[in-house]
């Protein structure tokens, strides 16, 4: 078995910006590495610690958030779905009339966000994004009636799919390629959205990237990422055909691929979504995997096929001390997207489990926190669901390394019912999206009522 498959496609992946926006902001701020932080200085010598490729965050884009939620919402949304465990603690200071969010750690510097007064009510919070309770009722049959919905096929496929390591192969059998099989997946749900009366965008249309850059454009940022892991004069390229070398993550053309695909991507598709599209659903297709074992070269089927979907929540202590994750998550939570975001999960979740029949997964690490009443539907902090400001169901149904999930992908598309892997049933991409629009249906059917 030959494979370039890591263990988990949930792996965080988001303002808009666009990298000509990062390129003028690198020519603005100077950044430095100092006690394991990067920090950027602009033009009035403030420092910023900033994830990966994040642009400095605008703190002006708060403003028009100012008393458009009251103090237990605002306590119930912090402490319970975005930084439970007191993950806030010290960044943001909750008083009875607003809250104080520190902008900048070094020098410290802050903001105001003014609640609004339980009594006279809130102001509506400005956003692109239209709840499905505020769409009035849709005509019989269509349940997404003007409703626009983004597909977003997570990865890249084609020639890219080695390179992002979402690919693996037994011997000479059919290629398992995650960003192949979630466009598939996309191509066939889109008719049926459409159907159902939805206005239906693709966020990526076909194999490969969406973003004009290329690994070569990421090299000088591919540096700074290891100067910070104290690789300060770092080899250039790796043997591709060595697949097991321990140390290609220490060479730039690991980190400035890294940081192509995993991140300068999904910060291209946020640009896209929240400028161009504007939906008032994202829904991230991917598919889950699990880890190989000890050997990448000898890697074996894992027994275990389940699902789970995400919602953005969740913040680690750590994550909340980037000034741009802060800033994020804030956009996030004052925009209200969780409570559409978990209700549309909660629903295409048991759509999935009854159309799959898969069983829970559950994670057992602490960076995601199980929500809702189901245990399909779990708060975690991905790069898109942070980015995109629009609410997102992120899909990961599946076990692609599970012997199940292998042959049905060898099986490939047919009409009807077959038997495979000992159990008769639709083809995987045609049963993925089947219960993914089943799902919607329901949650924006019983949301809006028919007329």
């Amino acid at each position: 078995m030959r494979s370039v498959f890591p263990p988990d496609s949930s792996t965080p992946r988001g303002p808009r910006v666009s990298f000509r926006a990062i390129a003028s902001a690198a020519s603005i701020l100077r950044c430095v590495l100092t006690a394991g932080l990067l920090l950027c200085l602009g033009p009035q010598g403030s420092a910023q610690r900033l994830s990966p490729l994040a642009p400095a965050p605008d703190w002006k884009e708060l403003e028009p958030f100012q008393e458009t939620i009251t103090r237990p919402e605002f306590m119930q949304l912090l402490e319970k779905v975005y930084a439970p465990n007191e993950a806030a603690r010290g960044l943001i200071t909750v008083g009875e009339t607003a809250a104080i969010i520190r902008t900048s750690l070094h020098p410290p510097a802050e903001v105001q966000l003014r609640f609004a007064s339980e009594s006279a009510g809130a102001k509506p919070p400005p956003r692109y994004w239209r709840p499905a309770s505020t769409l009035g009722p849709a005509p019989a049959g269509r349940p997404l009636d003007s409703v626009k919905i983004a597909l977003d096929p997570g990865h890249l496929g084609g020639d890219w799919a080695k390179m992002e390591e979402r690919w693996f192969q037994v011997g000479s059998s059919k290629p398992v390629a995650e960003g192949e099989m979630t466009l598939r997946v996309a191509q066939l749900l889109a008719p049926q959205l459409r159907a159902l009366g939805a206005e239906v965008l693709f966020v990526r249309e076909k194999l490969g990237p969406t973003s004009p850059n290329q690994p070569e454009t990421l090299r000088e940022a591919a540096r700074a990422e290891l100067a910070l892991q104290g690789i300060t004069h770092p080899r250039l390229t790796y043997n591709a055909a060595q697949k097991d070398d321990p140390t290609r993550g220490q060479t730039v053309q690991w980190q400035s691929e890294l940081l192509f695909y995993r991140i300068g991507e999904i910060r291209h598709r946020a640009e896209v979504v929240n400028e161009t599209l504007q939906p008032d659903l994202v829904l991230c297709i991917h598919f889950n995997a699990e880890g190989w074992g000890g050997d990448p070269l000898n890697p074996e089927f894992v027994p275990r096929n389940h699902l789970h979907l995400l919602v953005n929540g969740a913040y680690s202590a750590g994550e909340l001390r980037f000034d741009d994750q802060r800033h994020d998550f804030l956009m996030k939570l004052l925009n209200r997207s969780h409570a559409e975001e978990l209700a549309a999960s909660e629903s295409v979740a048991a759509a999935l489990s009854a159309g799959a029949n898969l069983p829970p997964y559950r994670y057992p690490t602490p960076n995601a926190r199980p929500v809702g009443a189901t245990p399909f539907v779990w708060a975690r902090n991905l790069l898109a669901n942070r980015l995109y400001r629009a609410p997102v169901v992120f899909l990961e149904p599946y076990v692609m390394n599970s012997e199940e999930l292998w042959a049905r992908v060898q099986a490939g598309e047919y009409d009807g019912e077959r038997l495979v892997a000992g159990v008769r049933r639709k083809d995987l991409f045609r049963e993925y999206a089947d219960a993914v629009a089943v799902g919607l249906a329901e949650y924006y059917g019983k949301a809006r009522g028919t007329r």
